[in-house]
C-alpha cells in the first residue's frame, strides 16, 4: 500500500506525463506520487478564445453546442473524463488539471460574435460540458454570470452541468431565464458520503450543500434534473437508490446517469488513486468496469461510453430504472423543449462596444 495519501484538496496524486510527451519515463505508482510531494497551489491563466462555442457529433452527447469558460477544473475529481484535455497544453492531466486552471477573459465577446454570424442557426448551448463553470475561480471571475446574462438579453437557450452550489448566487438570471422555457440544469451528485467525497472529489462542496441547491433551484421555478455520474462499481453503486430518494425530496423530477470512462491517461490516474486509497478492492473494482467495458478499461465505441455493456451495466440501469419509478422520477436524458424561437442577435452597434 502507498503511504503517499495526496495532497488535501487534491484529487490526482501525481502529475504524471500527458499522452503527447514523445519520450516518457516509466514509473511505478509510488514514484509518479513521490514526484508529487509539494503541495501545488492554483493559478489562473487568461487564454483569449478565437472562437467559443464547440460543435458536437457524437450520436450519445445529448447537446450538439457547448461552451467552456473555463480549462481545467480546480475541483479536483479524480475521475473527471476531461483530465485527458490537459495534455493539449502540454500539461499533465493531474495535478496540473486541478492547479493550472485558464479562464477565457473574452467569453462574452465571442459569443455574441458567434451569435451575430450570418449562418447561425439558435439551439441550445451546453455550459459545463468539459470543466464545471461554478468552480472555485467563478467567484472571483464571474465568467458564467456575465455569459447568462448575454443569454437572457437575447433569449438564447441556455443548459448548465455543475457541481457547484455557487450556483445558488445566479439563481436570479436561472429564475428569469426558465420564465421564457430558456434553460435546464443538471446537478451532478455521485456520493453522499462525506469521508468518500473528500477524496473522491475533493474540492467540490459537500452533497448536503448540492441538494439544497437541487431545493432551491426547483422552488425558483428552474428545470432542474440530478445527474448520477460517475457510477463507479463497488464504490458507489450502493448509494444509487438513496441518492434518487433525495434528490426526488428536493422536487427533481428528472435524474440520469454515466458509468465512470477512463479515456487515455485517465486510466492511470485513476488506477493510482484506487491503490492509494482503495488497495483492498482496487482489483475488483477494475474488474467490474472491464465487465462493462467489453473486457477493456475503457469501450470509448458510440452507445456504450456513457453506460457500458453487459450483465453489471444492465443491473445498474435496472437498479436506476426501477429507483427513478419508485420516487416519481423520469429516468434518462431530458428531452430538448427549450425555446428558440424569440432569440434576438446582437447587432453591430453591441458588438462595437465590446
Amino acid at each position: 500500500m502507498h503511504t503517499n495519501k495526496g495532497h488535501k484538496g487534491r484529487g490526482a496524486l501525481s502529475n504524471p506525463h500527458n499522452r503527447f510527451v514523445s519520450r516518457p519515463l516509466d514509473a511505478t505508482p509510488a514514484e509518479r506520487c513521490a514526484a508529487a510531494q509539494i503541495a501545488p497551489d492554483t493559478v489562473l491563466r487568461p487564454m483569449r478564445a478565437r472562437g467559443i462555442i464547440s460543435r458536437n457529433q457524437s450520436p450519445d452527447i445529448p447537446f450538439n453546442q457547448s461552451l467552456n469558460p473555463y480549462l481545467g477544473c480546480e475541483h479536483g475529481c479524480v475521475y473527471c473524463y476531461a483530465r485527458p484535455s490537459h495534455s493539449y497544453l502540454d500539461l499533465s492531466p493531474g495535478l496540473d488539471f486541478e492547479t493550472q486552471i485558464f479562464y477565457k477573459p473574452n467569453a462574452v465577446e465571442r459569443l455574441l460574435a458567434a451569435w451575430q454570424h450570418k449562418d447561425y442557426a439558435c439551439e441550445p448551448i451546453t455550459i459545463g460540458a468539459n470543466t464545471d463553470p461554478y468552480q472555485p475561480a467563478e467567484r472571483k471571475l464571474r465568467l458564467t454570470r456575465r455569459l447568462l446574462e448575454a443569454f437572457l438579453e437575447h433569449r438564447h437557450p441556455v443548459k448548465l452541468i455543475s457541481k457547484g452550489s455557487l450556483m445558488r448566487r445566479d439563481i436570479d438570471l436561472l429564475r428569469a431565464l426558465a420564465e421564457q422555457n430558456l434553460c435546464s440544469v443538471a446537478i451532478s451528485i455521485p456520493t453522499l458520503d462525506n469521508a468518500l467525497k473528500r477524496i473522491l472529489e475533493p474540492r467540490v462542496p459537500s452533497a448536503e450543500n448540492r441538494l439544497r441547491l437541487l431545493a432551491d433551484l426547483a422552488a425558483a421555478g428552474v428545470p432542474t434534473s440530478l445527474l448520477l455520474a460517475p457510477v463507479i462499481p463497488a464504490v458507489n453503486d450502493r448509494e444509487i437508490e438513496r441518492i434518487l430518494e433525495r434528490a426526488a425530496a428536493c422536487g427533481v423530477s428528472r435524474a440520469a446517469w454515466i458509468l465512470l470512462r477512463l479515456p487515455h491517461e485517465l486510466k492511470t490516474l485513476f488506477g493510482d488513486w484506487l491503490q492509494t486509497h482503495m488497495p483492498e478492492r482496487a482489483a475488483h473494482v477494475m474488474s467490474l468496469v472491464r465487465q462493462a467495458s467489453g473486457g477493456a478499461d475503457y469501450d470509448q465505441r458510440f452507445g456504450k461510453r456513457q453506460t457500458g455493456s453487459g450483465p453489471y451495466a444492465d443491473m445498474i440501469a435496472q437498479r436506476f430504472r426501477a429507483a427513478c419509478k419508485r420516487h416519481g422520477l423520469q429516468s434518462g436524458r431530458a428531452p430538448d423543449l427549450l425555446e428558440r424561437r424569440h432569440f434576438r442577435p446582437p447587432g453591430p452597434r453591441q458588438l462595437a462596444l465590446l
